[in-house]
């Protein structure tokens, strides 16, 4: 038997695997997942009965999703040609980079920031440079600071994963305006719909007014599609051209496409989830800050998560097991340099009430 083997490009060797949520324990116990920022409230029963009439596994999707185009196109005021629909908007964060990066150039995202980032960067042989933060946000100065000739992406969620952290209109105009032209501008608003209608960081108008900006969005989050991988991207008619040229040839499926129509019929429970996310967030931060003098600190947060910092004696770590131990999963981040937080998807006002109690709990027992 030969004792050579494939050798992988070395630039995928320094690649470390996404780790998702947890969702059981470690003795197989099932655990209340607040870990993945899933909605809470599920999905609109829209979406249910759209995907109960689209059972046809025999055949093939729509390779193009043409209908589900044409609804996002009429819901945001975007002509169709100018949307691109992937596997999730994970697929097309990492198209974006695979198509205008590669081995000599350099990708910019923001400290603490998502971590596909640094996966899509690597993915296709470009190098990652990681940009400050300013208090866990995002800082546009730190940003343009690291851009030289060899940038050819720079990414930017907003509100950003997994802080929360959110930057106005001005802010995300003024890191595009500096930018060099051939630079692409790529603006992830997986949760941009948990925003206030007037938070709106006019990403979509940056999209549809330069050849240089790609804004991605997910069906994930607030519409309580995570299972079926459904996202999309606009930007300009080269931009999506690209995208559509190395993109799975049939990366939607009929019971995703169908599902994704049926959540866009279903503004109402869009509306509820933002109302109720927003409500129990707050209650859920006005908690933790009345705790200040137990060491935690909760970040503010445009999205349906918090960002805990702990910064007194009781751990991350150590809160991360003792929720374990009462039933939930929360999302442990030592891999992004956040070994001192515990991201914590809002669930339910009782579940949240729960943890609160709990987590001042065990930060009194560590005292």
């Amino acid at each position: 038997m030969s004792t050579t083997a494939p050798s992988p490009k070395p630039w995928i060797e320094g690649i470390h695997a996404y780790v998702p949520g947890k969702a059981t324990a470690s003795d197989g116990r099932p655990l209340i997942k607040l870990s993945a920022n899933e909605n809470p409230l599920g999905s609109s029963p829209a979406a249910f009965a759209a995907m109960a009439g689209a059972n046809v596994p025999s055949r093939y999707p729509d390779p193009e999703a043409k209908a589900l185009r044409a609804a996002l196109g009429s819901l945001h005021r975007i002509d169709p040609a100018r949307i691109v629909c992937g596997t999730g908007s994970d697929e097309l964060l990492n198209l974006a980079a695979q198509g205008f990066a590669g081995p000599g150039d350099e990708v910019i995202y923001v400290r603490y920031g998502f971590a596909v980032y640094d996966i899509a960067a690597r993915r296709c042989g470009a190098t990652p440079v990681v940009a400050p933060d300013a208090d866990y946000g995002t800082d546009v100065d730190a940003l343009l600071a690291c851009v030289t000739e060899r940038t050819r992406v720079v990414f930017v969620a907003n509100p950003n994963n997994p802080t929360g952290s959110y930057i106005p209109a001005h802010e995300l105009a003024r890191l595009h305006a500096a930018l060099p032209g051939d630079v692409l501008l790529v603006i992830d608003q997986a949760y941009a719909e948990y925003c206030d209608v007037d938070e709106d960081d006019h990403g979509l108008a940056l999209a549809a007014s330069y050849s240089n900006v790609l804004v991605t969005r997910t069906f994930s989050k607030i519409y309580g599609l995570a299972g079926e991988r459904i996202g999309w991207a606009t930007g300009a008619p080269p931009l999506i051209d690209i995208l559509n040229r190395i993109r799975g040839p049939f990366n939607v499926t009929n019971h995703g496409q169908a599902a994704a129509l049926g959540a866009l019929g279903d503004p109402d429970f869009v509306a509820r989830s933002r109302q109720e996310n927003a409500a129990v967030r707050e209650a859920f931060t006005k908690r933790l800050t009345a705790l200040g003098n137990h060491g935690l600190r909760p970040l503010p947060s445009k999205a349906n998560f918090v960002l805990v910092l702990f910064e007194g004696a009781l751990t991350a770590e150590a809160a991360l097991e003792g929720l374990i131990a009462r039933g939930y999963a929360t999302r442990w981040l030592p891999g992004q340099g956040l070994a001192h937080g515990l991201r914590i998807t809002i669930g339910t006002a009782s579940q949240m009430d729960e943890i609160a109690s709990a987590l001042a709990e065990m930060a009194d027992a560590a005292r």
